[in-house]
């Protein structure tokens, strides 16, 4: 099943996907938002709910929103890949494999949806891709071991974790040149964890312009999504909605010789096996 944040009708609601439209759900089941749907015992019973329902709008129709429009948290894995992390140390700079995984935080404003721009500000011209699968946390909770992590999935979904580069080089912590609005594009919608067996390695490929920049897949990953969940609820309570952002692979724009950044007109996508095609157009900031 696909469900997805969307505007129609200058009204912000979600719904699920039906074939080539959505069919809304706010209305009808009463969840004002898809967080709060995920958080109630009624995504338990989605099947049902959804069993019989027509599209009311095209996609081509709706505005997409963030899947999660405002999450509580979205915690971002830092060189969870060993293809990237090798790259890192090709590219000269001596990053240790950490014992446990490193992260940092995004805000919600940083992030923009499915066909929405992705900005690069005007303080930059480093702006640069990063294609990772996202999991939307279902049942929330704290200390949650890895034995028992993927009971946490409500789903997934595709993410472009943009960087600002000298701007997260400013520092150690690396959070300034991830959290400018409007350059995490997450999208096109969420998949739920029940159609994609826990573990399965997916191909993630990112393409700039239609050219193949990334091209790899979560097996690659030095830190599980069990372990990720774990580690991030050991650090604080998740809740329905947080998103895990889990890392990217190898071939991002910096680490080429010479550097590629995105530049406005340029279009950027993230596609992610059995999870969908996320697409971005590059703009300047106004």
């Amino acid at each position: 099943m696909k469900l997805m944040s969307y505007q129609h009708a200058g009204r912000e609601t979600w719904g699920v996907v039906v074939g080539d439209g959505v069919a809304d759900l706010a209305a009808r089941t009463g969840h004002a938002t898809l967080a709060d749907f995920i958080a109630s015992p009624d995504f338990q019973r989605r099947d049902a709910l959804v069993a019989g329902l027509k599209a009311d709008a095209a996609l081509a129709e709706v505005a997409f929103l963030p899947v999660i429009p405002r999450p509580e948290k979205i915690v971002c894995a830092v060189r969870n890949y060993m293809d990237h992390h090798q790259e890192v140390l090709a590219a000269g700079m001596q990053r240790e494999l950490s014992e446990q995984p490193p992260i940092f935080l995004r805000v919600w404003r940083s992030q923009t949806p499915h066909n929405g721009p992705i900005v690069r500000p005007h303080v930059s011209e480093s702006l640069d891709w990063e294609g990772e699968l996202a999991v939307i946390i279902g049942q929330g909770g704290r200390d949650i071991s890895e034995a028992d992590a993927w009971k946490h999935v409500a789903g997934y979904s595709c993410y472009n974790d943009a960087s600002i580069r000298e701007w997260q080089f400013h520092a150690k912590q690396i959070a300034s040149g991830k959290n400018f609005e409007s350059t995490g594009g997450f999208g096109p919608w969420m998949v739920t964890a029940d159609e994609i067996e826990p573990g399965r390695e997916l191909k993630l490929e990112v393409r700039l312009n239609g050219e193949t920049v990334q091209s790899s897949h979560t097996g690659h990953m030095i830190f599980s999504i069990p372990k990720l969940i774990n580690y991030a609820s050991t650090i604080f309570t998740l809740t329905p909605g947080d998103v895990i952002a889990t890392g990217t692979p190898a071939g991002v724009g910096w680490s080429k010789k010479p550097p590629r950044f995105m530049k406005p007109g340029d279009m950027v996508e993230v596609e992610i096996e059995g999870v969908g095609l996320l697409r971005n157009p590059v703009v300047a900031q106004d």
